[in-house]
C-alpha cells in the first residue's frame, strides 16, 4: 500500500512509520488519520514485523491537529464531527492495541494529537528538546479522545493540570510523569530507540502479546482471589506454549532462540 502522508521503513523485523508531512510540523487532517490506522492495521497483521517505531519528519514529532482541519470541523454539523471523530478515535485504538510493541521517537513539538500519539504507544522515547501539551482549551474545545490513553500514561492529577491549564511541559516532566520512558539528547535519540527496539526483539513475541493482554485484564483491579486466580491460569497456559518451551530449551543449551534467528 503506498501512503501519501506517511513513509514506511522496514529493517528487518522493526518497521518504522514516519508521519511525513514536515511543512506543517506533522499535524493531522482527515487523510493522515485514515492512513496512519491502515499502516498500523497492515503492520499489525504481518506477521514479519516484530516492533513498530512511530516517528515524525523533520523537526517535530506532530503539532496536533491540522489548522486547515481544526477550521473545516468548526464549521461542520455536530454529525459530522461526530463522524471526524470517531475515525481519530478508531484510529488510536487500532494503534494502541497492536499485537507487538509499538514506540514513539518524540521529537520537537508533540502537541495536543501529538501527545495522544506518544500516549497511545507501549513506550515513548524523547529528546531533550521534546514538548508536550493537551492544548485543547486554548482553542474552546477538550482532548477527549486522546483523553483514555492520556489518562492512563499520567494518572489523573497530572490531566487535572494539564487538561484545564493546556500549558506546554518539557520532556523531563513528561519522564517524570510517566508520558515518557527515557529522555536523551537530540542526537542521540536514534541510538536509544535502538537500544529498546533490540532489547525487545530479544524477547519472545507471543509473550510479548500476553504480557499486554495480561496488563490490560489485571489493571485497576483489587488483588483477590479472583485475580489471583486469573494470573495463575494465564502463566499455566502460557509455559505451556511451544515459545515457552524454545525459551527454556534456549536458556538451558546455551543459545539463541529461535525467534532470534
Amino acid at each position: 500500500m503506498t501512503y501519501d502522508t506517511l513513509a514506511i521503513e522496514r529493517c528487518g523485523a522493526v518497521a518504522t512509520v514516519w508521519m511525513d508531512r514536515p511543512e506543517v510540523f506533522n499535524a493531522f487532517d482527515e487523510q493522515l488519520i485514515a492512513e496512519l490506522a491502515a499502516a498500523c492495521a497492515a503492520l499489525d497483521a504481518d506477521a514479519g514485523v516484530r516492533v513498530v517505531v512511530l516517528a515524525g519528519r523533520g523537526k517535530h514529532f506532530s503539532a496536533g491537529a491540522d489548522l486547515n482541519w481544526m477550521r473545516r470541523a468548526a464549521d461542520s454539523s455536530e454529525a459530522d464531527n461526530l463522524a471526524d471523530s470517531r475515525k481519530f478515535a478508531a484510529m488510536l485504538h487500532t494503534l494502541a492495541s497492536m499485537s507487538k510493541p509499538t514506540i514513539a521517537r518524540v521529537q520537537g513539538a508533540a502537541l495536543g494529537g501529538g501527545t495522544g500519539l506518544t500516549a497511545a504507544c507501549d513506550m515513548a522515547i524523547a529528546a531533550a528538546d521534546a514538548s508536550f501539551a493537551t492544548s485543547e482549551v486554548k482553542f474552546g474545545i477538550i482532548p477527549a479522545v486522546i483523553s483514555p490513553y492520556v489518562l492512563r500514561a499520567i494518572g489523573p492529577r497530572h490531566a487535572l493540570r494539564y487538561f484545564q491549564s493546556a500549558e506546554r511541559f518539557g520532556a523531563a516532566e513528561a519522564k517524570a510523569m510517566g508520558l515518557v520512558s527515557e529522555v536523551v539528547a537530540v542526537d542521540e535519540l536514534d541510538a536509544a530507540v535502538d537500544r529498546l527496539v533490540q532489547a525487545l526483539l530479544a524477547c519472545g513475541p507471543q509473550a510479548q502479546l500476553a504480557a499486554k493482554q495480561l496488563i490490560a485484564a489485571i489493571n485497576g483491579r483489587p488483588i483477590d482471589p479472583e485475580v489471583g486466580e486469573e494470573t495463575a491460569t494465564r502463566i499455566a497456559r502460557q509455559r505451556a506454549t511451544a515459545e515457552a518451551r524454545e525459551g527454556f530449551a534456549a536458556f538451558f543449551e546455551k543459545r539463541q532462540p529461535a525467534w532470534m534467528a
